[in-house]
């Protein structure tokens, strides 16, 4: 029995760098993370620019037309309500990603975190002689507290209020360039 006991006792020197490959993971996910982030920003500005062509487009043709009246005005009303609820949910699924891969980046920079000051507190209680066999190597996922998803739902208010007034913007100035 005693054997098994000994055997089951894992070494410092393995543990150690157990946690420099907790560390070494964390990081690059961490990093992997920041580049889909990225990826995803650049998305979001892609559909920006489309739509805003596609807006301007639109407001173009108005302003062109001899033949467009103030009855017709449904038309370009119909089309900028169909152009927004399009936009609309295409931003909602990129901000849901990039929502997503910056709550992953977090949960990793804080495990990160966690195992660097493990290790580091390690390493100087052996410097120190003060180690002992009772050290703590494991490290846990880490999540950010629950006041972290306001920054989302801050982000979520800012894209989408912006569109509710570019979208009320569009249609006043189409019944304007039409009826008046």
């Amino acid at each position: 029995m005693a054997d098994y006991e000994q055997q089951s006792v894992v070494p410092k020197e393995t543990a150690l760098q157990a946690l420099n490959t907790i560390i070494q993971l964390h990081f690059e996910k961490t990093l992997e993370k920041k580049r889909a982030v990225d990826l995803q920003k650049k998305e979001l500005w892609k559909l920006f620019q489309f739509f805003f062509i596609f807006l301007s487009l639109i407001f173009a043709a108005q302003v062109q037309s001899p033949r467009l009246q103030c009855r017709h005005c449904w038309v370009p009303i119909g089309l900028l309500t169909l152009a927004h609820l399009v936009f609309y949910v295409s931003v909602a699924q990129t901000l849901r990603c990039i929502n997503g891969f910056k709550y992953q980046r977090r949960c990793h920079k804080l495990t990160l975190g966690l195992a660097t000051e493990r290790l580091k507190q390690i390493k100087m209680r052996r410097n120190t002689e003060l180690a002992d066999e009772t050290d703590d190597f494991e490290i846990h996922y880490q999540e950010p507290p629950e006041s972290y998803f306001v920054k989302f739902k801050r982000n979520w208010a800012l894209h989408f209020g912006f569109l509710i007034l570019i979208y009320g913007f569009m249609v006043s100035s189409s019944v304007v360039l039409l009826c008046f």
